[in-house]
Order: structure tokens, then C-alpha cells, then sequence
């Protein structure tokens, strides 16, 4: 994750739910404008994350709310990367792109049993 990536995580757990309802990172920005296939995608993919993360509930608990909320920021991270698998054309992107489905669809795997785990 990168230091920008690690701040909004960070500023997300922060938040209380009410702020992340009101005050989406989405918010203004003009899907008529995304003409490519690959800037909707990544559009579409940031949208999903930001409606899975509004209708969460905080639990107060640093853990149980960094898994709850990391997840869909993860899955988000896929999809970008997926969209780049298949419109990008930069071999080192690709490669980098590889390795963010690969990395973080393990994360995800392993914060869905951590969840399981301890009963959320």
C-alpha cells in the first residue's frame, strides 16, 4: 500500500460513519466525463467501494473496523487492477497490475477468515 493509499485508510477509520455518508471521495466527480472504457471501470469500481463503505457501521473497535473497512478499499484495488489487465498496455503496469489482484485478493482472503474468526 502506498503512503497516500495508507493515509485515506487511515483517515477512513477515523471518520465516524456519518462523515463517510456525507462525504464521499467520489462526490463531484463527473462520470460523463470518463469516456475511456478503463477510466469507467476504475470510476465504477471507486463507487462500489464508496456505497459498501457508507452503509458500514463502525464497531469502535480498531481491529474488527480496519478488516470491515479494508476490504471493499481492497476489492476496489482488484477491480482497478483487473480493468488495467485488460485495457492497459505498459508491460511494467501489467505487471504491477498482476500483482495488485494477486496480493490483494489474499489480503482479502485472509481478513474474510480473520472476520470469521472473531465472529463479525
Amino acid at each position: 500500500m502506498t503512503m497516500k493509499a495508507s493515509a485515506l485508510a487511515l483517515a477512513l477509520l477515523a471518520a465516524p460513519s456519518m462523515a463517510l455518508a456525507q462525504s464521499s471521495p467520489m462526490q463531484g466527480m463527473d462520470m460523463k466525463g470518463a469516456t475511456s472504457p478503463a477510466t469507467q471501470d476504475y470510476m465504477r469500481a471507486m463507487q462500489g467501494m464508496n456505497e459498501k463503505m457508507q452503509g458500514m457501521k463502525p464497531a469502535n473497535d480498531p481491529s474488527m473496523d480496519f478488516v470491515m473497512m479494508m476490504k471493499p478499499h481492497h476489492q476496489a484495488a482488484v477491480e482497478m487492477a483487473q480493468a488495467y489487465l485488460k485495457y492497459g498496455t505498459d508491460p511494467k503496469l501489467k505487471r504491477m497490475a498482476q500483482d495488485v489482484v494477486s496480493n490483494q485478493k489474499k489480503e482479502i482472503k485472509e481478513m474474510t477468515a480473520w472476520e470469521k474468526r472473531h465472529g463479525m
